[in-house]
């Protein structure tokens, strides 16, 4: 897919008022992702959304789910629109283009990943791209025992000294039966923690958009 297909649509909305916020929304390969259409339509009412998908994240994931005005990006998008030097390289473009990313839900694979520096997907691209001058929230979702890992210690503790924010899993019953922590938040508390935090910082007078 192109990333220039909604170039006239943001024309036409940047001359009929406000620019709504840009945020970059992505799922990695959890179970929680069958939540991630609804986050989608959270984000929709508020600001412009583009969603960006792993290819284990497509195994959880309603595609017909997604709204419609949502532009949604897989692995193979990253050079379907590229043939030639001079052409848009998708992970920089998002990159350029997002106020804010939200990686929701993050696995501890993809945790792993960018805690390493590895880059290995259209997701990881964007992250071992992202200018970290602007807002990255992270949502994990784990099965308790690897939340508990040391591992996970320490890759958040590395991915904390980038800026990234951590919104929390949570306690409950788990997809594979288990009882405890490691639950993605729910998407409308992963929600208003971004637009809570979005909102605060243009008060302020540090926010800005595009």
């Amino acid at each position: 897919m192109a990333f220039s297909e909604s170039a006239s649509a943001e024309s036409m909305q940047a001359n009929s008022g406000p620019k709504r916020p840009r945020i970059l929304l992505a799922a990695s390969g959890s179970v929680a992702a069958i939540k991630f259409a609804n986050l989608c339509h959270c984000f929709s009412e508020w600001a412009e959304v583009r969603a960006v998908a792993t290819r284990p994240s497509l195994h959880f994931i309603d595609k017909a789910a997604i709204p419609k005005d949502v532009i949604f990006y897989t692995d193979e998008d990253e050079w379907s629109s590229w043939s030639k030097i001079g052409d848009g390289v998708l992970h920089i473009e998002l990159r350029r283009w997002a106020d804010i990313m939200v990686i929701a839900p993050l696995s501890a694979n993809t945790l792993g990943k960018i805690a390493g520096g590895l880059c290995d997907n259209l997701l990881t691209c964007i992250v071992r791209a992202w200018d970290y001058n602007k807002p990255l929230f992270i949502a994990p979702a784990m099965n308790t025992f690897m939340w508990t890992n040391p591992f996970t210690e320490r890759h958040l503790m590395t991915i904390d000294e980038l800026g990234i924010t951590l919104i929390p899993p949570v306690t409950k019953r788990l997809a594979c039966g288990d009882h405890g922590n490691g639950a993605m938040a729910e998407p409308s508390l992963i929600y208003s923690t971004v637009r809570l935090f979005f909102e605060s910082r243009n008060q302020s007078g540090d926010g800005r958009v595009g």
